[in-house]
Protein backbone atom coordinates (compact mmCIF):
# COMPACT_ATOMS: atom_id res chain seq x y z
CA UNK A 1 0.00 0.00 0.00
CA UNK A 2 3.03 2.66 1.06
CA UNK A 3 4.68 1.35 -2.29
CA UNK A 4 1.57 2.52 -4.38
CA UNK A 5 0.90 5.68 -2.65
CA UNK A 6 4.76 6.77 -3.14
CA UNK A 7 4.19 5.69 -6.92
CA UNK A 8 1.16 7.75 -7.32
CA UNK A 9 2.96 10.90 -4.75
CA UNK A 10 6.04 10.67 -7.40
CA UNK A 11 3.54 10.79 -10.40
CA UNK A 12 1.98 13.85 -8.86
CA UNK A 13 5.26 15.80 -8.69
CA UNK A 14 6.03 14.75 -12.18
CA UNK A 15 2.56 16.64 -13.61
CA UNK A 16 3.70 19.65 -11.23
CA UNK A 17 6.91 19.78 -13.14
CA UNK A 18 5.43 20.12 -16.17
CA UNK A 19 2.43 22.38 -15.25
CA UNK A 20 5.20 25.23 -14.03
CA UNK A 21 8.59 24.17 -14.96
CA UNK A 22 9.16 26.02 -18.53
CA UNK A 23 10.28 24.15 -21.33
CA UNK A 24 13.70 23.37 -22.58
CA UNK A 25 14.98 25.53 -25.65
CA UNK A 26 18.36 26.62 -26.84
CA UNK A 27 19.65 29.45 -24.54
CA UNK A 28 22.79 27.74 -24.64
CA UNK A 29 23.71 27.82 -28.33
CA UNK A 30 25.36 30.68 -30.51
CA UNK A 31 24.46 30.06 -33.87
CA UNK A 32 26.80 30.98 -37.27
CA UNK A 33 25.51 31.50 -40.63
CA UNK A 34 28.15 31.69 -43.08
CA UNK A 35 27.74 34.36 -46.02
CA UNK A 36 30.62 33.99 -48.88
CA UNK A 37 30.28 35.75 -51.67
CA UNK A 38 27.04 37.85 -53.39
CA UNK A 39 24.19 38.20 -51.86
CA UNK A 40 22.19 36.49 -54.05
CA UNK A 41 17.93 34.88 -53.71
CA UNK A 42 19.83 31.56 -52.81
CA UNK A 43 22.24 33.63 -49.79
CA UNK A 44 18.71 35.59 -48.83
CA UNK A 45 16.32 32.27 -48.42
CA UNK A 46 19.24 30.75 -46.10
CA UNK A 47 19.83 33.49 -43.59
CA UNK A 48 16.32 34.12 -43.48
CA UNK A 49 15.48 30.58 -43.03
CA UNK A 50 17.75 30.60 -40.45
CA UNK A 51 17.00 33.61 -38.62
CA UNK A 52 13.62 32.24 -38.10
CA UNK A 53 15.13 29.23 -37.06
CA UNK A 54 17.17 30.79 -34.40
CA UNK A 55 13.89 32.66 -32.86
CA UNK A 56 11.80 29.34 -33.24
CA UNK A 57 14.15 27.68 -30.69
CA UNK A 58 14.63 30.81 -28.89
CA UNK A 59 18.58 30.71 -29.20
CA UNK A 60 20.72 33.39 -27.48
CA UNK A 61 22.60 35.14 -30.45
CA UNK A 62 22.81 34.65 -34.20
CA UNK A 63 26.22 35.30 -35.83
CA UNK A 64 26.46 36.30 -39.59
CA UNK A 65 29.77 35.70 -40.48
CA UNK A 66 30.40 37.76 -43.54
CA UNK A 67 32.82 38.20 -46.68
CA UNK A 68 31.17 39.37 -50.08
CA UNK A 69 31.40 41.54 -52.57
CA UNK A 70 27.89 42.62 -52.88
CA UNK A 71 25.02 41.57 -54.54
CA UNK A 72 20.91 41.86 -54.75
CA UNK A 73 18.91 45.05 -53.45
CA UNK A 74 16.37 42.80 -53.16
CA UNK A 75 18.02 39.84 -51.48
CA UNK A 76 20.09 42.46 -49.17
CA UNK A 77 16.01 43.99 -47.58
CA UNK A 78 14.90 40.63 -47.21
CA UNK A 79 17.67 39.56 -45.02
CA UNK A 80 17.51 43.00 -43.28
CA UNK A 81 13.28 42.47 -42.70
CA UNK A 82 14.42 39.25 -41.22
CA UNK A 83 16.96 41.03 -38.90
CA UNK A 84 14.72 43.92 -38.17
CA UNK A 85 11.62 41.89 -36.88
CA UNK A 86 14.10 39.12 -35.17
CA UNK A 87 13.70 38.73 -31.67
CA UNK A 88 17.17 36.69 -31.15
CA UNK A 89 20.02 39.39 -31.82
CA UNK A 90 21.92 38.88 -34.86
CA UNK A 91 25.48 39.84 -34.78
CA UNK A 92 27.39 40.90 -38.40
CA UNK A 93 30.82 39.82 -38.27
CA UNK A 94 32.94 41.15 -41.32
CA UNK A 95 35.68 38.15 -40.98
CA UNK A 96 38.27 36.33 -41.63
CA UNK A 97 41.23 38.81 -42.20
CA UNK A 98 41.09 39.75 -45.69
CA UNK A 99 37.26 40.00 -46.01
CA UNK A 100 35.22 42.56 -46.62
CA UNK A 101 31.50 43.84 -46.05
CA UNK A 102 31.16 46.11 -49.54
CA UNK A 103 27.59 46.97 -50.90
CA UNK A 104 24.93 45.00 -49.65
CA UNK A 105 27.38 43.78 -47.22
CA UNK A 106 27.45 47.50 -46.09
CA UNK A 107 23.88 47.58 -45.45
CA UNK A 108 23.61 44.06 -43.32
CA UNK A 109 26.35 45.00 -41.37
CA UNK A 110 24.99 48.15 -40.12
CA UNK A 111 20.98 46.83 -39.77
CA UNK A 112 22.48 44.25 -37.41
CA UNK A 113 21.73 44.29 -34.01
CA UNK A 114 25.95 44.17 -33.00
CA UNK A 115 28.43 44.87 -36.19
CA UNK A 116 31.64 43.54 -35.84
CA UNK A 117 34.90 43.28 -37.95
CA UNK A 118 38.31 41.60 -37.99
CA UNK A 119 41.34 42.88 -37.88
CA UNK A 120 42.95 43.30 -41.63
CA UNK A 121 39.06 43.69 -42.84
CA UNK A 122 37.00 46.96 -45.06
CA UNK A 123 33.16 47.64 -45.00
CA UNK A 124 31.92 50.53 -47.65
CA UNK A 125 31.49 50.96 -50.98
CA UNK A 126 28.08 50.82 -51.34
CA UNK A 127 26.95 52.25 -54.38
CA UNK A 128 24.32 50.84 -56.13
CA UNK A 129 24.78 49.23 -59.72
CA UNK A 130 22.85 49.17 -62.35
CA UNK A 131 20.35 46.47 -62.43
CA UNK A 132 18.27 46.98 -65.10
CA UNK A 133 20.70 46.31 -68.68
CA UNK A 134 21.54 48.35 -71.23
CA UNK A 135 23.12 50.89 -69.51
CA UNK A 136 22.71 53.48 -71.05
CA UNK A 137 23.75 57.51 -70.68
CA UNK A 138 20.38 59.52 -71.84
CA UNK A 139 18.60 61.82 -69.48
CA UNK A 140 16.41 59.32 -68.48
CA UNK A 141 19.08 57.09 -67.25
CA UNK A 142 21.17 59.70 -65.26
CA UNK A 143 17.68 60.18 -63.64
CA UNK A 144 16.61 56.78 -62.79
CA UNK A 145 20.20 56.23 -61.43
CA UNK A 146 20.17 59.59 -59.35
CA UNK A 147 16.74 57.99 -57.83
CA UNK A 148 17.98 54.74 -57.31
CA UNK A 149 21.22 56.38 -55.59
CA UNK A 150 19.13 58.80 -53.39
CA UNK A 151 16.61 56.07 -52.18
CA UNK A 152 19.65 54.05 -51.10
CA UNK A 153 20.88 56.94 -49.14
CA UNK A 154 18.00 57.19 -47.21
CA UNK A 155 17.57 54.37 -46.22
CA UNK A 156 21.30 53.22 -45.00
CA UNK A 157 20.76 56.81 -42.90
CA UNK A 158 17.90 55.50 -41.48
CA UNK A 159 19.15 51.73 -40.38
CA UNK A 160 22.38 53.89 -38.89
CA UNK A 161 20.25 56.09 -37.25
CA UNK A 162 17.91 52.82 -35.89
CA UNK A 163 21.28 51.24 -34.66
CA UNK A 164 22.91 54.25 -33.16
CA UNK A 165 25.61 54.18 -36.07
CA UNK A 166 27.74 56.94 -37.85
CA UNK A 167 24.43 57.97 -40.29
CA UNK A 168 26.73 60.68 -41.99
CA UNK A 169 29.29 58.18 -42.81
CA UNK A 170 26.64 55.49 -44.04
CA UNK A 171 25.51 57.87 -46.35
CA UNK A 172 28.75 58.33 -48.38
CA UNK A 173 29.41 54.95 -48.66
CA UNK A 174 26.76 54.79 -51.01
CA UNK A 175 26.68 58.46 -52.34
CA UNK A 176 30.90 58.82 -52.81
CA UNK A 177 31.54 54.69 -52.57
CA UNK A 178 33.74 55.34 -49.51
CA UNK A 179 35.39 52.66 -47.78
CA UNK A 180 37.32 52.14 -44.85
CA UNK A 181 38.81 49.79 -42.61
CA UNK A 182 38.26 47.71 -39.53
CA UNK A 183 40.21 50.02 -36.99
CA UNK A 184 38.27 53.42 -39.04
CA UNK A 185 34.94 51.62 -38.63
CA UNK A 186 35.34 51.21 -34.83
CA UNK A 187 37.16 54.89 -34.30
CA UNK A 188 34.26 56.09 -36.55
CA UNK A 189 30.93 53.91 -34.93
CA UNK A 190 30.37 52.37 -37.58
CA UNK A 191 31.13 49.34 -35.63
CA UNK A 192 30.70 48.31 -32.33
CA UNK A 193 34.19 46.01 -32.17
CA UNK A 194 36.71 44.24 -33.30
CA UNK A 195 37.66 40.42 -32.69
CA UNK A 196 39.77 38.18 -33.91
CA UNK A 197 37.78 35.02 -34.47
CA UNK A 198 33.75 34.49 -33.27
CA UNK A 199 34.99 33.19 -29.99
CA UNK A 200 36.35 36.74 -28.76
CA UNK A 201 33.11 38.04 -30.58
CA UNK A 202 30.82 35.61 -28.20
CA UNK A 203 32.77 36.48 -25.15
CA UNK A 204 33.11 40.67 -26.44
CA UNK A 205 29.48 40.78 -26.23
CA UNK A 206 28.82 39.30 -22.83
CA UNK A 207 26.66 41.39 -20.44
CA UNK A 208 26.08 43.63 -23.65
CA UNK A 209 22.51 45.45 -24.25
CA UNK A 210 20.99 45.07 -27.05
CA UNK A 211 17.24 46.31 -28.68
CA UNK A 212 15.65 43.54 -30.41
CA UNK A 213 12.14 43.29 -31.64
CA UNK A 214 10.38 42.51 -28.63
CA UNK A 215 12.53 44.78 -26.43
CA UNK A 216 15.62 45.75 -24.69
CA UNK A 217 17.83 42.62 -23.87
CA UNK A 218 21.14 41.79 -22.56
CA UNK A 219 23.07 39.03 -23.71
CA UNK A 220 24.59 36.17 -21.60
CA UNK A 221 27.28 34.24 -23.93
CA UNK A 222 30.02 33.72 -21.78
CA UNK A 223 29.61 30.07 -21.35
CA UNK A 224 27.63 29.53 -24.81
CA UNK A 225 28.75 26.44 -26.93
CA UNK A 226 28.74 27.64 -30.82
CA UNK A 227 27.56 25.64 -33.72
CA UNK A 228 27.73 26.58 -37.09
CA UNK A 229 24.91 26.01 -39.74
CA UNK A 230 25.63 25.26 -43.19
CA UNK A 231 23.01 25.77 -46.47
CA UNK A 232 21.04 22.49 -47.38
CA UNK A 233 21.80 20.74 -51.00
CA UNK A 234 18.90 23.05 -52.78
CA UNK A 235 20.40 26.09 -51.55
CA UNK A 236 24.15 25.24 -52.06
CA UNK A 237 22.93 24.53 -55.79
CA UNK A 238 20.99 27.45 -56.10
CA UNK A 239 23.94 29.43 -54.74
CA UNK A 240 26.29 27.92 -57.11
CA UNK A 241 24.13 28.47 -60.60
CA UNK A 242 23.88 32.39 -59.35
CA UNK A 243 27.24 32.87 -59.91
CA UNK A 244 27.70 34.65 -62.86
CA UNK A 245 30.53 32.44 -64.27
CA UNK A 246 28.38 29.44 -63.65
CA UNK A 247 25.57 31.22 -65.06
CA UNK A 248 27.64 32.17 -68.43
CA UNK A 249 29.06 28.62 -68.95
CA UNK A 250 25.61 26.62 -68.55
CA UNK A 251 24.21 29.17 -70.89
CA UNK A 252 26.29 28.76 -73.63
CA UNK A 253 26.19 25.00 -72.96
CA UNK A 254 22.65 24.96 -73.30
CA UNK A 255 22.97 26.75 -76.93
CA UNK A 256 25.96 24.52 -77.93
CA UNK A 257 23.08 21.27 -76.56
CA UNK A 258 20.76 22.57 -78.68
CA UNK A 259 22.71 23.57 -81.69
CA UNK A 260 23.67 19.99 -82.22
CA UNK A 261 20.26 18.75 -81.57
CA UNK A 262 19.04 20.96 -83.73
CA UNK A 263 21.95 20.59 -86.60
CA UNK A 264 21.55 16.76 -85.77
CA UNK A 265 17.92 15.24 -85.35
CA UNK A 266 17.91 12.36 -83.09
CA UNK A 267 20.23 12.98 -81.00
CA UNK A 268 18.34 13.35 -77.49
CA UNK A 269 21.29 13.78 -75.32
CA UNK A 270 22.83 16.84 -76.47
CA UNK A 271 18.94 18.55 -76.75
CA UNK A 272 18.35 17.10 -73.63
CA UNK A 273 21.49 18.82 -71.83
CA UNK A 274 21.42 21.91 -73.51
CA UNK A 275 17.94 22.30 -72.50
CA UNK A 276 18.33 22.20 -69.07
CA UNK A 277 21.16 23.86 -68.94
CA UNK A 278 19.54 26.75 -70.58
CA UNK A 279 16.83 26.58 -67.91
CA UNK A 280 19.42 26.72 -65.18
CA UNK A 281 20.71 29.71 -66.16
CA UNK A 282 17.64 31.68 -66.91
CA UNK A 283 17.01 30.75 -63.08
CA UNK A 284 20.11 32.60 -62.67
CA UNK A 285 19.82 35.69 -64.83
CA UNK A 286 17.01 37.01 -62.94
CA UNK A 287 19.63 37.32 -60.16
CA UNK A 288 22.10 39.14 -62.54
CA UNK A 289 22.50 42.54 -64.21
CA UNK A 290 21.72 40.87 -67.89
CA UNK A 291 21.97 43.03 -70.98
CA UNK A 292 19.28 41.46 -73.30
CA UNK A 293 20.84 43.27 -76.15
CA UNK A 294 23.94 41.29 -75.37
CA UNK A 295 21.96 38.15 -74.78
CA UNK A 296 20.31 38.47 -78.01
CA UNK A 297 23.79 38.90 -79.96
CA UNK A 298 24.86 35.75 -78.67
CA UNK A 299 21.42 34.24 -79.69
CA UNK A 300 21.88 35.54 -83.14
CA UNK A 301 25.40 33.77 -83.63
CA UNK A 302 24.34 30.46 -82.54
CA UNK A 303 20.92 31.09 -85.49
CA UNK A 304 24.23 31.98 -88.14
CA UNK A 305 25.66 29.07 -86.91
CA UNK A 306 22.45 27.10 -88.08
CA UNK A 307 21.93 28.80 -91.07
CA UNK A 308 25.78 28.16 -92.40
CA UNK A 309 24.50 23.86 -92.47
CA UNK A 310 21.80 25.01 -94.68
CA UNK A 311 23.35 28.09 -96.47
CA UNK A 312 26.18 27.53 -98.66
CA UNK A 313 27.73 31.18 -97.29
CA UNK A 314 31.71 29.72 -97.63
CA UNK A 315 32.21 31.08 -94.34
CA UNK A 316 30.29 34.09 -93.87
CA UNK A 317 27.52 33.25 -91.54
CA UNK A 318 30.43 31.37 -89.77
CA UNK A 319 32.09 34.49 -89.05
CA UNK A 320 29.43 36.19 -88.46
CA UNK A 321 27.71 34.34 -85.88
CA UNK A 322 31.09 33.96 -83.97
CA UNK A 323 31.57 38.18 -84.05
CA UNK A 324 27.86 38.27 -83.02
CA UNK A 325 28.93 35.66 -80.19
CA UNK A 326 31.63 37.38 -79.09
CA UNK A 327 30.34 40.76 -78.82
CA UNK A 328 27.29 39.47 -77.19
CA UNK A 329 29.30 37.53 -74.40
CA UNK A 330 31.36 40.83 -73.79
CA UNK A 331 27.91 42.64 -73.05
CA UNK A 332 26.40 40.34 -71.44
CA UNK A 333 26.75 41.47 -67.86
CA UNK A 334 26.30 45.08 -67.51
CA UNK A 335 27.28 46.03 -64.08
CA UNK A 336 30.11 47.63 -62.31
CA UNK A 337 30.11 45.74 -59.59
CA UNK A 338 32.99 43.03 -59.94
CA UNK A 339 30.99 40.55 -58.01
CA UNK A 340 28.15 40.58 -60.85
CA UNK A 341 30.80 40.41 -63.36
CA UNK A 342 31.71 37.56 -65.52
CA UNK A 343 35.63 37.18 -64.93
CA UNK A 344 37.70 37.26 -68.25
CA UNK A 345 39.53 33.74 -67.24
CA UNK A 346 36.24 31.86 -67.54
CA UNK A 347 35.13 34.29 -70.33
CA UNK A 348 37.29 33.99 -73.15
CA UNK A 349 38.09 30.38 -72.71
CA UNK A 350 34.38 29.34 -72.58
CA UNK A 351 33.88 31.58 -75.80
CA UNK A 352 36.68 30.25 -77.57
CA UNK A 353 35.82 26.57 -76.87
CA UNK A 354 32.08 27.16 -78.02
CA UNK A 355 32.96 29.14 -81.36
CA UNK A 356 35.48 26.20 -81.99
CA UNK A 357 32.95 23.25 -81.35
CA UNK A 358 30.55 25.33 -83.48
CA UNK A 359 32.65 25.85 -86.45
CA UNK A 360 34.10 22.35 -85.83
CA UNK A 361 29.77 20.88 -86.76
CA UNK A 362 29.64 23.37 -89.67
CA UNK A 363 32.89 21.80 -90.79
CA UNK A 364 31.37 18.28 -90.74
CA UNK A 365 28.43 19.14 -91.50
CA UNK A 366 29.46 20.11 -94.92
CA UNK A 367 31.82 17.67 -95.53
CA UNK A 368 29.00 15.27 -94.87
CA UNK A 369 26.46 17.01 -97.49
CA UNK A 370 29.03 16.90 -100.21
CA UNK A 371 29.47 13.26 -99.75
CA UNK A 372 27.95 10.37 -102.23
CA UNK A 373 25.16 8.74 -100.33
CA UNK A 374 25.91 5.11 -100.04
CA UNK A 375 22.45 3.63 -99.13
CA UNK A 376 18.96 4.00 -100.23
CA UNK A 377 17.87 4.61 -104.12
CA UNK A 378 20.48 7.45 -103.95
CA UNK A 379 23.33 5.22 -103.62
CA UNK A 380 21.91 3.21 -106.27
CA UNK A 381 22.52 5.72 -109.26
CA UNK A 382 26.19 5.01 -110.70
CA UNK A 383 27.01 1.84 -109.64
CA UNK A 384 27.78 -0.80 -112.07
CA UNK A 385 25.79 -4.03 -112.69
CA UNK A 386 25.52 -7.25 -114.63
CA UNK A 387 22.23 -7.92 -116.43
CA UNK A 388 20.42 -11.53 -115.86
CA UNK A 389 17.87 -11.30 -118.20
CA UNK A 390 17.93 -9.50 -121.39
CA UNK A 391 16.42 -6.25 -121.24
CA UNK A 392 13.98 -5.71 -124.22
CA UNK A 393 13.25 -2.79 -122.65
CA UNK A 394 12.69 -4.62 -119.43
CA UNK A 395 14.57 -7.27 -117.59
CA UNK A 396 16.88 -8.08 -114.37
CA UNK A 397 20.15 -6.65 -113.30
CA UNK A 398 22.56 -7.39 -110.74
CA UNK A 399 23.48 -4.38 -109.13
CA UNK A 400 24.72 -3.62 -105.34
CA UNK A 401 24.73 -6.89 -104.42
CA UNK A 402 20.63 -7.07 -105.37
CA UNK A 403 18.40 -8.29 -108.05
CA UNK A 404 16.71 -5.31 -109.43
CA UNK A 405 13.86 -5.23 -112.57
CA UNK A 406 15.49 -2.61 -114.89
CA UNK A 407 14.30 -0.96 -117.99
CA UNK A 408 16.61 0.99 -120.52
CA UNK A 409 16.20 2.28 -124.17
CA UNK A 410 17.12 -0.19 -126.92
CA UNK A 411 18.34 -3.95 -125.99
CA UNK A 412 20.83 -5.04 -123.85
CA UNK A 413 21.97 -8.83 -123.63
CA UNK A 414 22.44 -11.04 -120.60
CA UNK A 415 25.76 -10.93 -119.25
CA UNK A 416 26.92 -7.47 -120.49
CA UNK A 417 27.55 -4.59 -118.16
CA UNK A 418 25.14 -1.94 -117.43
CA UNK A 419 25.33 1.80 -115.31
CA UNK A 420 22.52 2.91 -112.97
CA UNK A 421 21.17 6.11 -114.27
CA UNK A 422 18.80 6.82 -111.84
CA UNK A 423 15.61 4.97 -109.52
CA UNK A 424 12.18 5.05 -110.00
CA UNK A 425 10.13 3.46 -107.28
CA UNK A 426 11.88 -0.49 -107.32
CA UNK A 427 12.60 -0.35 -110.85
CA UNK A 428 16.36 1.11 -111.99
CA UNK A 429 17.04 2.83 -114.73
CA UNK A 430 20.45 1.54 -116.67
CA UNK A 431 22.63 2.09 -119.81
CA UNK A 432 25.21 -0.29 -121.48
CA UNK A 433 28.86 0.14 -120.78
CA UNK A 434 30.34 -0.19 -123.92
CA UNK A 435 33.74 -0.81 -121.92
CA UNK A 436 33.49 -2.70 -118.81
CA UNK A 437 37.23 -1.35 -117.77
CA UNK A 438 36.32 1.93 -117.92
Amino acid sequence: MLVILMKKYFIFLLLIGFLFVPPAHSKDLVVVVKISGAINPAVAEYVSQEISQANHDQEALLVLHMDTPGGLDTSMRQIIKKIQSSQVPVASFVAPSGSRAASAGTFITIASHIAAMAPGTNIGAAHPVNMMGGGGQDEQAKTMEKKVVNDAAAYIRSLAELRKRNAHWAELAVVKSVSISAEEALRLNVVDLIAADVKALVLAVDGKEVSVASGLITLDTKNLQIVYHEMNARQKLLDIISNPNITYILMMLGLVGLYFELSNPGLILPGVVGSISLILAFYAMQALPINYAGFLLILLGVILFIAEINVMSYGLLSVSGAISIFLGSTMLIDSDDPALQISRAILYPTLGLTVALSLGIVVLATRTRSLRKLGGKEGMVGETGVVKEALNPKGLVMAHGELWEAECEGEIMTGESVRVDSVKGLIINVTKIEDPSS
